[in-house]
């Protein structure tokens, strides 16, 4: 598939731009994670999450260099490991992230959790010092409730784009959108398809029915007709990563989005313990 002939919608804050659907890649490594994003690249995929504490950066950007696509043309991320939240180790922690990526910079650079014993001004002021040199070009957080991020948005002087966070229609964080969609962020959402629990909704179900496309395709439009909302779905198989993308064909309507939103402590729950349990995200 060539890249002209993928359909992509964008989310934007403060001049950056990014692929609203990108390839999440937690708990892929070794030549499975490389083969998943060479196959991923050459289908269209041109937005790609990574992370220091998932272990694949040397695969992922392996990929990246071997793919016959411009590194200016793919949107990466990286996320720093809260204990390099320190400026020291978060400078010193990135530019080895870049030398395992083979790459001079990140396009986003992300903050994976916050780290209550490290001042959040010491993590900010390396970011922005990353940000100064051109070995990062934007900067975020992840998994940041809003307290904290008001407090790494006050500190930094590099606009935060992003809070990347588990989002779904079992934890639509309503709170957390209105944030960033009132602040000019995008919001990244991880496990956007409750790491498969609400595949098998009643509702879902009717839906992929209604417009002959799959659960997965439908739970993912859902998420992305949110304003500002990207997705970092993660898929190993060729067919779903293709049908990954195929989402800008049709519309939900606002009713059929309303019914989908299913908010449920419960269920939010069970599939963030499911991914917990088999790996620190």
């Amino acid at each position: 598939m060539d890249e002209e002939d993928v359909e992509m919608e964008y989310a934007e804050a403060y001049g950056t731009r990014v692929p609203k659907v990108g390839l999440g890649t937690w708990q892929l490594t070794g030549e499975a994670c490389y083969e998943t994003v060479s196959t991923a690249l050459e289908l269209g995929y041109r937005h790609v999450d990574t992370a220091q504490l998932y272990g694949n950066e040397e695969e992922v950007g392996r990929a990246i260099a071997d793919a016959d696509v411009d590194r200016d043309n793919i949107f990466l991320t990286t996320k720093v490991s809260p204990r390099n939240a320190g400026y020291d180790n978060l400078i010193k922690s990135t530019r080895a992230s870049l030398d395992r990526l083979d790459t001079p910079y990140v396009d986003l650079l992300l903050l994976h959790w916050p780290n209550p014993i490290v001042s959040v001004s010491k993590t900010m002021r390396a970011m922005d010092r990353l940000v100064e040199l051109g070995e990062v070009y934007n900067v975020g957080v992840s998994n940041f409730p809003q307290v904290f991020l008001d407090r790494a948005r006050a500190a930094a002087e590099t606009p935060i784009v992003t809070n990347q966070i588990q989002f779904h229609p079992y934890k639509p964080q309503r709170r957390m959108l209105r944030y960033c969609q009132s602040e000019g962020m995008f919001l990244t959402a991880y496990s956007p398809l409750a790491r498969g629990t609400v595949l098998g909704d009643d509702d879902v179900g009717e839906l992929a029915e209604r417009y002959e496309k799959t659960p997965a395709q439908i739970v993912l439009r859902w998420a992305i007709q949110h304003r500002d909302v990207v997705v970092i779905p993660k898929s190993t198989d060729e067919t779903h990563l293709k049908a990954n993308l195929e989402l800008f064909d049709f519309k939900l309507t606002r009713e059929e989005v309303d019914t989908l939103t299913k908010p449920s402590l419960l269920k939010s729950g069970k599939a963030m313990l499911d991914g917990m349990v088999s790996e620190f995200r």
